[in-house]
């Protein structure tokens, strides 16, 4: 204590010095000049207010203000995701928040979720008031009037997607006319039923369109499979008609040529040719079945031949039948297999 009263008074004590005051008065600009740098998150975006107006925004990294109450300092972060449900959550059921009217005048209990973002925080923290709960009108505003525009049955059959699509699309011109520095990320409906009295009317009529469904895809599956089995057969067919047209071909040219060398065998001798046509023709006639060649050249007595000469031939070749064996056989008449 005595050191500080020195520091200001000097060596007397009477009265103060004036540079004690200085150094006194240099050190606390200098702390308070100091109070102006502040850090910024890679997540994050500042705002920068001059007696309250808006001044700048700046990036992440170390910055510099000039200190309060010149200027203001308000972070914001930029790339968090935010969530707001509307319609409940957890089991907990807001009607007036979820029951919405659809295009064809019927009631649907609609509960989804809206993910987004803030991409301008300036406008972020100028333009509206309380942004949960104008990003949370504007989500309810937009999806009512998109639902309002469909029927009940693409909401809670197919057209769900596009239903999310066209509710962001239009959140976000709605924001954007605004300057509110929103930006909507995902509409997403968590739960779509019709109302509680009339549910399981819509579930029998919902479970008839699956089994009317179903019915439709085993008959698509059936006549796929026929029309393949079809195409196989007539595939099949047509290969082996054009191998037996390859085939009647091929055995009509063989017969064409062959008939053009007997022909020309023909005619250089005729006579001979006729005589073995005939010959191997009668081979091919009577190799296969009994037979009794009789030649009745000379002959004057009925001829008469034994019953074992007519029994199917066992494999072994008979023997000829001789006039011994066939007693009054006239001579000539001969037997063979």
């Amino acid at each position: 204590m005595a050191r500080l009263r020195q520091f200001f008074s000097g060596p007397g004590g009477d009265q103060i010095r004036p540079g004690a005051i200085a150094a006194v008065a240099g050190v606390a600009f200098a702390l308070w000049a100091m109070s102006g740098l502040y850090l910024v998150q890679p997540n994050e975006q500042a705002v920068v207010t001059t007696f309250g107006a808006y001044s700048r925004s700046s990036g992440p990294g170390l910055n510099y203000a000039l200190p309060a109450p010149i200027e203001r300092v308000e972070k914001v972060p930029v790339t968090s995701l935010n969530r707001i449900d509307i319609g409940g959550a957890d089991g907990a059921d807001v009607p007036e928040e979820s029951l919405m009217l659809t295009g064809d005048e019927n009631i649907v209990d609609l509960d989804f979720s809206v993910t987004w973002r803030v991409a301008d925080a300036a406008r972020y923290i100028f333009t509206i008031r309380d942004p949960e709960e104008s990003v949370k009108a504007v989500a309810e505003s937009a999806m009512r009037e998109v639902v309002g525009r469909r029927d009940l049955e693409s909401i809670l059959t197919r057209g769900r997607g596009e239903v999310q699509a066209q509710a962001a699309e239009l959140m976000q011109q709605t924001l954007d006319s605004w300057g509110a520095g929103v930006n909507v990320v995902e509409v997403q409906i968590r739960n779509a039923n019709p109302p509680a009295e009339v549910v399981d009317a819509f579930r029998e009529v919902a479970n008839a369109g699956q089994d009317a469904e179903s019915a439709v895809n085993e008959a698509n599956t059936y006549r796929n499979r026929v029309i393949n089995e079809a195409k196989g057969d007539a595939a099949r067919i047509t290969q082996a008609a054009e191998a037996y047209r390859e085939q009647a071909v091929r055995e009509a040219t063989g017969e064409a040529s062959r008939f053009d060398q007997i022909y020309a065998e023909y005619r250089s001798a005729p006579g001979v040719t006729r005589e073995r046509l005939y010959i191997e023709t009668m081979q091919r006639v009577l190799q296969n079945s009994n037979k009794v060649i009789v030649d009745s050249e000379g002959a004057s007595a009925p001829i008469i031949l034994p019953p074992d000469v007519f029994r199917p031939r066992t494999g072994a070749p008979a023997t000829t039948a001789t006039p011994a064996e066939t007693g009054s056989a006239a001579p000539g008449a001969r037997s063979s297999q």
